[in-house]
């Protein structure tokens, strides 16, 4: 049986689905084929229209739409900027009168009174969608089933953007990018009492005033937060997120730090705050108190250090997972272990960091007569995860420095970099003295 002859006898429904994989505009196209194939368009239920041409595009859609009848649709993706903003509303509806449960729209101009669903599951705008119209009632709900809702470069009233984000009563998972190539969309605030996954990602370097204003965090039910953005003025936490689990924050601050590391040994290490570093994140910090595990990056570190004017205790934090930059420092790092009492696992992504006098026993940079803090000798740590380990000289003497002070570690997880010498790099870990009996070295 040739292949031509094998398609030709799968069932109707069979290459409903196949074509539903297609592009739509290449799917409509194999109506001419035969009088079988003209009608297996009402069986594909996933549309993708892209504006790939100018000519003839709208004429196109709206031919499709108007065969599609009463078919069901599970998918729609829209994207197109040279169609009629009527049109669009039109076939938005039409997908929604079919019981469509996944819209991505790019591009558009938007009447807020089409966005209302009682089907749609997961809905995406992005790359300059522009919504217009009345602002809606308090407690207007748009999308009663919908679960997942991502947001990049949505431009509408503020009251718009924020109802859209509340009027979702079960939603599960946010996200909001909104990057440099555009004007600032985002409000700086979120506001849904059910959403459990919230992805923020909020950066405009040559937009400054964006961030003079709090950002607004009403999410009780927040179960992960991924936040990522130059720091703002202030946070406001409404509730706290006592069921967080885990965070990831990206934490940048607007000058360099360095100037403010030379040497401050007659510093309150818990009060000194260099007074023109812009942003408090205090509230922030504060508020994901609860959470399980804490991932930061470089940035976030010199942050929790500059901005944050109280370390709260974080009594529920059991993996603290860290990443190192040569140009930022580890000062908030001795605070941070004294402060995570239950704390069972620390991962640190290279060990080459900023020398600065104020990261305490932490580190092996500074002499003993100036580590001030003392944070590992009493640190309960029992498994240690470095990844990127090179072998240098710094290196190695961070790593004798954690085996020596980290007195109940038990397993120590070691990933090397390919291009070491393997061989040289292990039997130099291997030798070094521990100061629990029980540590055991793991290189992976």
């Amino acid at each position: 049986m040739n292949p031509r002859e094998f398609i030709s006898n799968l069932p109707d429904e069979i290459l409903g689905k196949i074509l539903s994989l297609l592009p739509t505009k290449l799917g409509v196209s194999t109506s001419v084929l035969s009088k079988r194939w003209r009608n297996l368009i009402l069986l594909v239920d996933n549309f993708d229209l892209e504006d790939s041409s100018t000519s003839g595009f709208s004429a196109f859609l709206e031919q499709t739409v108007a065969r599609l009848n009463t078919c069901p649709i599970k998918r729609l993706s829209l994207n197109g900027r040279h169609y009629r903003f009527s049109s669009a509303d039109s076939w938005i509806s039409t997908a929604f009168e079919r019981g469509c449960l996944e819209l991505h729209l790019q591009s558009q101009y938007l009447d807020t009174g089409i966005l209302s669903s009682n089907t749609l599951v997961k809905l995406t705008l992005s790359d300059q969608i522009y919504l217009q119209g009345l602002v809606p009632h308090d407690g207007t709900v748009f999308f009663p089933a919908l679960k997942t809702l991502s947001l990049g470069a949505v431009v509408a009233d503020r009251d718009v953007y924020e109802s859209l984000i509340s009027g979702c009563p079960v939603l599960d998972e946010l996200s909001i990018r909104d990057g440099c190539d555009d004007p600032p969309t985002w409000k700086k605030s979120v506001v849904n009492k059910s959403v459990k996954r919230l992805t923020v990602s909020f950066h405009h370097p040559m937009s400054a005033w964006a961030y003079e204003d709090n950002v607004w965090f009403k999410t009780q039910s927040l179960v992960f937060l991924d936040y990522s953005a130059f720091v703002s003025q202030g946070y406001t936490i409404v509730d706290r997120m006592d069921s967080l689990v885990e965070a990831r924050l990206d934490l940048r601050l607007w000058v360099s730090t360095d100037s403010y590391d030379s040497d401050y040994e007659d510093k309150d290490f818990d009060v000194y705050r260099p007074y023109d570093v812009f942003g408090d994140v205090t509230s922030l910090v504060s508020g994901i108190r609860k959470v399980k595990t804490l991932h930061l990056s470089p940035d976030s570190l010199e942050a929790f250090f500059f901005c944050c004017n109280h370390m709260p205790v974080f009594n529920n934090l059991r993996n603290l997972s860290l990443e190192s930059d040569e140009e930022k420092g580890w000062q908030a790092l001795p605070l941070l272990l004294n402060n995570s009492l239950n704390l069972h696992t620390l991962s640190i992504k290279g060990l080459v960091h900023r020398v600065t006098s104020r990261c305490g026993d932490a580190c092996a940079c500074i002499s003993e007569r100036k580590t001030g803090m003392c944070c590992l000798s009493a640190c309960r740590i029992k498994v240690l995860e470095i990844t990127g380990y090179g072998g240098s000289f710094i290196e190695l003497k961070q790593m004798r420095h954690f085996l020596g002070k980290l007195q109940c570690l038990e397993t120590v997880r070691i990933g090397v970099e390919r291009d070491g010498n393997n061989e040289h790099l292990r039997a130099n870990l291997s030798s070094l003295h521990r100061a629990s009996s029980e540590c055991n070295i793991q290189f992976i």
